[in-house]
C-alpha cells in the first residue's frame, strides 16, 4: 500500500479526524466555565463531559459544544492581561509589607538561644496581648539560627506559614509573633 492510500484509509477509518487529548482538555475547560458562569445544570455538565469524553471525532466535540459562547481572541487577551495585572498588585502589595516590617536582627555573637515572650525575663521581650509570656525561642545551632514555637496560644509564623515545633530561619524571613511581625536581619 503506497502513502496516499494509507491516508485515504486512515480518513476513511476517521483516525485522522480522532480528537486529541489536547481537544477534548479544551473543550472540558469550555464546560466547566459554562458550568461555573451558570449557562449549564450540573446534570447537563455532567453529561457532556461524558460526551467530551468518549467522542470519536472533532465533530462530535464540536457538537457538543455549539450552543456555548466562545470567548474571542480579544477577551483572551483582555482576561490574561487582567489576571497578570492582579498577581502584579499581589506582589507588590507583599513587597511592600516585607519593606515595612521592622528589623530583628540576629546576633553574630552572644547567647545561643534568644527567648521571646512577654515574660520580664525574657530576652526579647514585646509587649502585645497577642504574645504569650513565653511565645518562642531562636536558637543558634551548628547549621545556623533555629526558630521554636513555645505553645503559644496565637502562634509563631515563619513566612506566612504556622510554625509547629522548629524551623530553621536566616536572615530575610518574614517572622510573627502573635499579631507581631518582623524581619530577621543579619548581625
Amino acid at each position: 500500500m503506497s502513502a496516499p492510500e494509507a491516508r485515504t484509509d486512515a480518513a476513511a477509518s476517521g483516525l485522522l479526524d480522532r480528537p486529541s487529548e489536547a481537544d477534548r482538555d479544551r473543550a472540558l475547560g469550555m464546560l466547566r466555565q459554562s458550568a461555573g458562569d451558570g449557562r449549564l445544570s450540573h446534570d447537563t455538565f455532567m453529561r457532556r463531559m461524558e460526551l467530551v469524553l468518549t467522542a470519536r471525532s472533532r465533530g462530535e466535540l464540536d457538537s457538543v459544544l455549539a450552543d456555548l459562547p466562545s470567548d474571542g481572541p480579544v477577551a483572551r487577551l483582555a482576561l490574561r492581561t487582567v489576571g497578570r495585572l492582579s498577581s502584579f498588585t499581589v506582589r507588590l502589595r507583599d513587597a511592600w509589607r516585607t519593606e515595612r516590617l521592622p528589623g530583628l536582627t540576629l546576633p553574630r555573637l552572644g547567647p545561643p538561644a534568644l527567648r521571646i515572650g512577654r515574660a520580664p525575663g525574657s530576652d526579647l521581650r514585646l509587649s502585645d496581648s497577642s504574645v504569650s509570656r513565653s511565645h518562642a525561642e531562636l536558637r543558634r545551632e551548628s547549621h545556623g539560627w533555629v526558630l521554636y514555637d513555645l505553645g503559644s496560644t496565637n502562634g509563631t509564623c515563619v513566612n506566612g506559614h504556622r510554625v509547629t515545633g522548629a524551623v530553621p530561619v536566616r536572615p530575610g524571613d518574614r517572622v510573627a509573633f502573635g499579631n507581631l511581625s518582623f524581619r530577621l536581619a543579619a548581625g
